[in-house]
């Protein structure tokens, strides 16, 4: 199980290395490249296609298993340390790696989201609420696992 975790880990750490080097992604891409955090994570949680394939269209359904997936899935993004959430590598990813037009509003989406995470003690729970704070601040360019 570690090495699968470590090989999951060294995975996303290269894509986001890879991605570095490219001016930004697509929305599309964005998408795309979130589906190997959420293959790791979805069993990880016990959680459906059904609890969490609209996400990005905001369906947030208030379940632990549910909010461990947004945690699981921060946590592979590098946007999880230490159970907190970590703001500004979250606006690190985006300056690296959304297309330009996206980039300054969901930045100050998490910026207005701040504050959120420091109500809740859980990290999932903490995750849930600003994950869904960020997808309420600004839908059209939300992109989640």
């Amino acid at each position: 199980m570690f090495f699968r975790q470590l090989h999951v880990n060294c995975l996303v750490l290269f894509i986001l290395l890879c991605t570095s080097y490219v001016l930004s992604m697509t929305k599309q891409q964005l998408k795309n490249s979130g589906k190997i955090l959420k293959k790791t994570c979805m069993p990880k949680c016990a959680v459906t296609e059904e609890e969490v394939g609209d996400i990005d269209k905001g369906k947030f359904i208030e379940e632990n298993n549910v909010m461990c997936y947004i945690a699981c899935v921060y946590t592979m993004g590098q946007a999880v340390k230490n159970n907190k959430i970590m703001h500004d590598a979250m606006l690190k990813q985006v300056d690296m790696l959304f297309p330009p037009e996206m980039k300054e509003p969901v930045k100050a989406a998490i910026e207005q989201c701040r504050p959120v995470a420091k109500k809740y003690k859980d990290i999932c729970e903490a995750s849930y609420w600003t994950a869904k704070c960020i997808y309420e601040a600004d839908p059209d360019n939300f992109v989640f696992a």
